[in-house]
């Protein structure tokens, strides 16, 4: 019997690569973004993989998104639940226009903790099931001009490894997907620019959003709580342990102006 995989933020970039992995890995999909039209497509192309695929509408940075989404599942089991919905927006704390930094924990955090609170329980009366959390290499230190996106992103990993070891023997998985920089609309709608080294290539090496799905589903499937792709992310990683707390925090402050 197939399983049911709910993925949000599904017509796009990681979350619609992610929804290519479940479809080919043999699941079944609910595609839940803003985009009707982009997610009918999404859809349609999943069906093509072989997987039943069905939308809902959710805007989660409305704070009843959540308990809607819930309602419209009528009740069906949901074997893994994707948080993948989130965003990102670059600037000085005080220059960031305050309704857009709380929308982002909206959507980022209390979005993410209120449908995991919602599906969980089914799945523990199981004893099977599990929860990928998209959190982002940002959230291994702190991120000057991007605060609260990396505040928020450290939640999510310290979340999901809580969640982990609390359910580990109940049977279900928690896997927290932590990529670095990804080809994706996220850095567009963050307004992250790519600065141009020698040649005019970027600086900042980046993934493409396949390979950070790929990398994500099979840590997922393979019961590995924390998942950063790709081996300069690992490096990356690993290597702030051996910095200064400060001089990291620094370091990244500078990566996020551009200076």
């Amino acid at each position: 019997m197939r399983k049911t995989a709910l993925i949000t933020g599904a017509s796009v970039g990681i979350g619609y690569e992610l929804a290519r992995e479940f479809a080919r890995g043999g699941y079944d999909l609910i595609l839940s973004a803003r985009n009707q039209q982009k997610l009918d497509e999404v859809a349609a192309e999943m069906t093509s993989l072989g997987a039943k695929a069905e939308v809902v509408i959710a805007d989660l940075a409305r704070p009843e998104a959540p308990v809607e989404l819930a309602e419209k599942l009528a009740g069906r089991p949901i074997d893994v639940l994707v948080n993948n919905a989130g965003f990102g927006a670059i600037g000085r704390f005080d220059a960031i226009e305050l309704s857009v930094q709380l929308e982002m924990i909206q959507v980022n955090v209390t979005a993410l903790v209120h449908l995991t609170h919602l599906l969980l329980p089914p799945m523990i009366a199981r004893g099977s099931g599990g929860i990928l959390n998209v959190a982002s290499t940002a959230a291994f230190q702190a991120g000057p001009f991007m605060a609260i996106y990396y505040a928020s992103k450290a939640f999510v990993l310290s979340f999901s490894e809580a969640l982990a070891e609390e359910y580990g023997k109940a049977g279900l998985r928690v896997s927290a997907l932590c990529p670095g920089p990804t080809r994706t609309e996220f850095r567009k709608r963050a307004k992250i620019e790519e600065k141009a080294g020698p040649g005019g290539k970027s600086t900042m090496p980046s993934m493409s959003a396949a390979d950070v799905a790929k990398a994500g589903f099979s840590g997922f499937e393979r019961g590995q709580r924390i998942v950063v792709p790709g081996m300069v992310n690992k490096l990356a990683v690993n290597a702030e342990r051996f910095f200064p707390r400060r001089m990291v925090v620094h370091m990244a402050g500078k990566i996020n102006r551009g200076k």
